[in-house]
């Protein structure tokens, strides 16, 4: 029973969660990718080349290597990695944007908040003794 809890638990962290969500994803984007190659890439290079009726089907004489193929899946696997960097990048930037938001905040919030003169820790604005040392006040606790 417990093997079936610890399952449950991992199974609910939002770490799994998340990676399904990108696997479901990434899989629908595979699907788009490979149209805008096959649909839209393909077409281009082969009227560049004006010679080949169809890129994917490009065989080497004499074999049954499909180097169409090849380089179709080549420029797949290159417009995926292209926007799954732009994404990490644009993610990572916007996470480097939030810390320093939230550091800034606690840097204000840490330095507005009235601290001892005794024991120099913090203590609620008003206080009339420290909770700390029980050091007594002249006036009430005021933010800096």
């Amino acid at each position: 029973m417990k093997l079936v809890d610890e399952f449950k638990e991992f199974i609910n962290q939002g770490n799994v969660m998340d990676m399904a969500v990108g696997v479901i994803i990434g899989g629908a984007f595979t699907a788009i990718v490979k149209s805008l190659t096959d649909d839209v890439i393909q077409p281009i290079i082969q009227l560049a080349a004006g010679s080949a009726p169809d890129v994917s089907g490009v065989m080497i004489p004499g074999t049954n290597i499909n180097i169409g193929a090849f380089f179709s899946a080549i420029i797949n696997f290159l417009i995926v990695a292209l926007i799954v960097f732009a994404m990490v990048k644009g993610l990572n930037k916007l996470q480097e944007a939030t810390d320093a938001i939230t550091k800034k905040e606690k840097e204000e919030a840490e330095a507005a908040a009235p601290t001892c003169p005794f024991c120099l820790e913090e203590v609620k604005e008003g206080a009339t003794r420290c909770p700390h040392c029980a050091a007594a006040f002249d006036a009430p606790a005021e933010a800096k």
